[in-house]
């Protein structure tokens, strides 16, 4: 299907434009084993890692939620900034997005401190407009209101001509709230029982890329056919 050519794009953080899992794995596990729960396999962290933590952790650990949070922001902060790796081809995406000269922004579900420090250490800084995280607006991710924000400096508005690019079920769903044409990212959301050719758990999505050159070359597709 052809996308329409974008205005703006809108990119999730965690494992769309970073690998994170193996630190978001880690920081979790300490969490549970210092809490005294079951540790989860990744497969397990990949499936259920998606809402904030505001979101997720009540389903989680229940009434002891903020006690766990407190733990898993210390486990994750001693080692995030030292083994953020960049997704292949992420950078030169990023520079092909800022060729076109269009609004670009990260919405994330990750906390706005942590997830700043990241794009800042990674040196990316220069290709983003706004950088939206977790507890940023009132509600996030699926939620409209982090989009919004990621707009409020801007005179465009989310629509069909705003590109969301995101690993997960709830980028699309927020994509769909927000009336944007979706993405979907990564080779391994095909494997998932509850995908198909338009709809990935439940939520649309206007396209599916792999990797990210197929990004690229998708990006540059819609500029070519404009």
């Amino acid at each position: 299907m052809a996308l329409p050519k974008p205005i703006a794009v809108i990119f999730d953080w965690d494992n769309t434009l970073v690998n994170t899992w193996p630190i978001i794995h880690d920081a979790l596990n300490k969490t549970f084993r210092e809490m005294g729960t079951p540790l989860w396999e990744l497969s397990e962290t990949k499936a259920r890692v998606r809402k904030s933590m505001r979101d997720s952790f009540p389903e989680i650990f229940g009434e002891d939620w903020e006690k766990a949070g407190e733990l898993y922001q210390r486990n994750y902060r001693s080692s995030h900034l030292n083994n953020l790796e960049a997704l292949p081809l992420a950078r030169e995406l990023l520079e092909e997005v800022r060729s076109h000269g269009i609004y670009n922004v990260v919405v994330s579900n990750k906390k706005g401190p942590n997830l700043r420090e990241e794009v800042g250490h990674i040196g990316w800084n220069q290709y983003f407009d706004a950088v939206i995280g977790a507890h940023d607006a009132a509600r996030d991710k699926p939620f409209i209101d982090p989009v919004d924000m990621a707009f409020e400096k801007s005179t465009l508005r989310p629509g069909k001509d705003v590109w969301f690019v995101g690993d997960s079920e709830i980028d699309l769903e927020c994509a769909m709230n927000t009336g944007c044409t979706g993405v979907l990212y990564g080779a391994e959301a095909s494997e998932h029982p509850d995908y198909n050719d338009t709809h990935y758990q439940g939520f649309p999505y206007h396209a599916h890329v792999h990797d990210h050159s197929q990004t690229i070359e998708l990006l540059k597709k819609a500029f070519k056919a404009a």
